[in-house]
């Protein structure tokens, strides 16, 4: 088993890089991070050490295969990775740290995979989900602005930026963008899986999200089979994390006692 604190843990047979904050599995339930389609351990920046203090639970974040410090990724990515990171990797991180009772915080991607993995996996480890900025289906307002981060990252400064965070940054760049991009992403969806999400859920948004509207969240509160909290943020793009912080943590952490009691 992998040592609570950082390091190197082994999931889909990769590497990935982790780190926790606050106490570990059996002291307290666990908030297990899952960062964005351009985002990595280091993105998270101070907010797990912010939500552990607020909360007092243990938090989990990692990089995913191909971002970060974590093992390289063959591309193209498949159209449905988010599907395959779900039913995959985010079971075996998981297993491996020794986590047993945890609330699951997804952002962007991340949140995609979080609501699939409550979804399709139906882990009775997962106490609840925290869905922030959340992708259910292709839109054409956020396809439009993946377009401009592509060419962002040719000929502007969007590369430079993502080296100092990845590893690879073609590979992280690539992987997400040519999928969203491709012609067949833009019929995805992953409504058939909200039916399967049977705990309670907190979707957060921005307003003013420039990646998705909030049908996205509409999309949530009427497919979940379990009960359902919004927060709609004013002054908010598509990191709710950041342009909102103050707000998401007392959210998080009021959210977080209703659906997580710690171990005795």
């Amino acid at each position: 088993m992998a040592t609570w604190g950082s390091g190197r843990v082994s999931a889909d047979g990769l590497a990935l890089e982790y780190a926790c904050w606050g106490p570990p599995p059996g002291q307290a339930p666990t908030i297990a991070l899952l960062h964005e389609g351009l985002g990595c351990l280091a993105l998270w920046r101070d907010f797990p050490d912010q939500l552990a203090q607020a909360t007092g639970l243990g938090v989990l974040a990692w990089s995913r295969a191909g971002y970060g410090h974590s093992d390289p990724v063959p591309l193209p990515r498949p159209l449905d990775y988010m599907t395959r990171e779900a039913k995959g990797p985010v079971g075996e991180v998981f297993d491996a740290l020794g986590i047993s009772d945890v609330l699951l915080l997804g952002h962007s991607d991340g949140a995609t995979i979080a609501a699939e993995f409550a979804g399709r996996v139906q882990d009775p480890r997962v106490r609840g989900l925290v869905l922030m900025a959340p992708h259910v289906f292709a839109e054409d307002m956020g396809l439009k602005e993946i377009e401009q981060a592509r060419v962002a990252y040719q000929s502007g400064d969007l590369r430079r930026r993502l080296a100092r965070y990845h590893a690879d940054p073609d590979t992280a760049f690539c992987g997400w963008n040519d999928a969203w991009l491709d012609p067949g992403f833009r019929t995805w969806t992953v409504e058939d899986a909200l039916g399967g999400i049977r705990v309670p859920t907190l979707a957060i948004q921005g307003r003013q999200d420039q990646y998705g509207t909030l049908d996205q969240i509409d999309a949530i509160q009427r497919g979940s089979s379990g009960p359902v909290e919004t927060l709609i943020l004013d002054g908010c793009r598509h990191a709710p994390q950041f342009d909102q912080a103050d707000a998401v943590i007392r959210a998080v952490t009021a959210f977080a006692q209703q659906c997580l009691s710690p171990q005795q």
